[in-house]
């Protein structure tokens, strides 16, 4: 019995350390220089599906930069899918882009709960992205950057990147944030009652938004008229770039000129670009000229 007792212990211990051998800690830096805002001697590293939170959706994607010390950016980036589907892989095109435009930037790639999930809904996902952030803030010695953040999103993710900045960011980590095609104005009655064949297979539009905001328009305006990004902005509000494609069949293209006019009319820092024949999703071509038009725009907003 004692060597069966002898054999299990160390069979034990043999398991538990190829589980945490498995992950990749978030270790400490060393001194690596860097200071003054100086290059520090840290190599470039990558880590894959740190959580930060306990669901299994709660896991980003972390690429940080050789070099990099308490002076350097993070580009946090939000996935879309109608709140419902998608996944961060979906952003990882935009990784290398970035790298290549802003190399001495960081970037996060975030996943985030879904309303796929019917207990689910916008005070959640919006919970997700405010613990990324706040997670990205909490770790900035550790992964050796600043607490100096910008968001960029697609679709339903550049609505979220747009409503954390507007309403969510109490401590003003994020400087300023990129919408790629995304919904702002939810309670736009017109878009609530389309059917749209380009989402899911074709969805009553009404149907996604319902998930997200846990609640019918015709119920509970103030909900929508809340999360909406378009409704919600003040003159105070962060710099805001807006990508849009003329051809979009998903989200209108004017909420995004309706965001733009109200952006003008708060002075709020703000561009605003068109791209003729694009639709919700853009040509790679396209997607390199709004990742180099958003890096050049945040690096005029680092305050």
């Amino acid at each position: 019995m004692k060597t069966k007792s002898i054999q299990f212990t160390l069979f034990t211990i043999a398991f538990m350390a190829i589980i945490f051998s498995s992950c990749e800690p978030i270790l400490p830096i060393n001194n690596g220089g860097g200071g003054n805002g100086q290059p520090s001697n840290l190599p470039a590293r990558t880590i894959m599906d740190t959580s930060y939170g306990a669901d299994p959706k709660q896991k980003m994607d972390i690429y940080l930069p050789a070099g990099r010390n308490s002076t350097t950016k993070v580009i946090i980036m939000i996935h879309g899918g109608g709140w419902q589907e998608g996944d961060k892989n979906d952003m990882t095109q935009f990784q290398p882009l970035f790298k290549a435009s802003w190399p001495d930037a960081a970037v996060v790639n975030i996943n985030y709960r879904l309303t796929a999930n019917p207990n689910i809904h916008y005070n959640e996902i919006m919970n997700d992205v405010k613990s990324a952030v706040n997670f990205i803030v909490g770790n900035k010695s550790n992964f050796a950057v600043s607490d100096s953040l910008f968001m960029m999103g697609a679709s339903a993710g550049g609505h979220l990147a747009c409503l954390y900045t507007y309403k969510y960011n109490t401590n003003g980590y994020v400087r300023a944030v990129s919408d790629m095609f995304g919904p702002v104005v939810l309670n736009d009655w017109s878009w609530y009652n389309s059917y749209n064949i380009f989402v899911g297979g074709g969805v009553w539009v009404k149907d996604v938004l319902t998930r997200y905001n846990g609640v019918a328009l015709e119920n509970d305006s103030t909900t929508y008229i809340n999360n909406s990004p378009y409704r919600i902005v003040t003159s105070s509000a962060r710099p805001t770039i807006i990508f849009h494609g003329t051809l979009d069949p998903v989200v209108p293209l004017y909420q995004s000129q309706w965001l733009n006019a109200k952006l003008t009319q708060l002075n709020v820092p703000h561009q605003y670009h068109e791209y003729p024949f694009q639709f919700h999703g853009f040509t790679p071509d396209i997607n390199v000229d709004c990742i180099n038009k958003t890096v050049a725009f945040f690096k005029t907003n680092l305050q």
